[in-house]
């Protein structure tokens, strides 16, 4: 009776086992979808190099999207995506060439076999200033970026220039004591670093360019009148009501607001 009770229990053990490892199993449907490959987007690809490393990515992409596609992340190096922040300074080589390119991540299209690195931040000497105290004019410049006079005009920080600045014209303009042309010329200036990259005299052309405008700014250009009439209406608090008004209400009633505003004539 023991010996039947035995083998009645074992036999019981092995059912156990054989149902859990049924339910463990995945079904054929199951196991053919597991196995099925990963479907990759539809287009060419082609291989980039980052940071040494080969990556297959599609084609016609963005030198950031196709970083971003190889599975990196942008923590720093990446901001308005549009080419106006300057955050994503990136240089590369293409084969069978000598040069060094330069160029924004979030405009330049890769090519294939495309060697290439960012440089989000690039080390450039800073002058410290209060601009109500310095003078408009060629001993200022000479004063913070003594480097300017090492200019030899070659030209390459206007090539390297993704907003197709004409660099050297407003270092030379700057360095004539010419402030109110260095200025202007320099005023789209994103300050990405890609000319002092490649500057071989080693000045900072970008923090040249901003000592001009800012002097331009503060000491020679006119004054706008209806600038401080405004000024002077906001110390008065001739808009204090409105702006509370605007901070009770909701985002609907503010776009709609908004999109009812008075807009002044250009």
């Amino acid at each position: 009776m023991n010996k039947e009770r035995k083998v009645a229990k074992k036999k019981g053990k092995e059912k156990e086992e054989k149902v859990k490892q049924e339910k463990a199993s995945p079904k054929p449907e199951e196991s053919k979808k597991e196995a099925a490959p990963q479907q990759e987007p539809k287009g060419e690809f082609i291989p980039i190099y980052f940071m040494g490393k080969k990556y297959m990515v599609p084609a016609t992409v963005t030198i950031m999207k196709a970083i971003e596609y190889a599975g990196y992340r942008f923590i720093r190096g990446c901001g308005c995506r549009g080419g106006i922040c300057g955050a994503c300074g990136t240089v590369y080589r293409l084969p069978g060439s000598y040069k060094i390119n330069v160029g924004l991540a979030c405009q330049t299209v890769i090519e294939p076999d495309m060697y290439l690195t960012q440089i989000p931040f690039f080390p450039a000497n800073k002058a410290r200033y209060d601009i109500d105290e310095e003078k408009a004019d060629i001993s200022t410049i000479l004063d913070k970026y003594p480097e300017i006079a090492r200019c030899v005009s070659c030209n390459t920080c206007t090539k390297a220039c993704p907003q197709d600045l004409e660099v050297m014209d407003y270092v030379q303009a700057a360095l004539q004591g010419n402030i109110e042309r260095a200025a202007k010329l320099s005023f789209e200036c994103i300050m990405c670093g890609l000319c002092a990259s490649r500057c071989p005299a080693e000045i900072v052309q970008y923090n040249i360019g901003i000592l001009c405008r800012r002097l331009y700014s503060k000491h020679m250009m006119k004054k706008a009148q209806h600038l401080s009439d405004r000024l002077k209406e906001i110390d008065e608090g001739k808009f204090d009501g409105d702006m509370e008004k605007m901070k009770k209400m909701g985002t609907e009633e503010l776009e709609k607001a908004y999109a009812e505003r008075d807009i002044e004539p250009v």
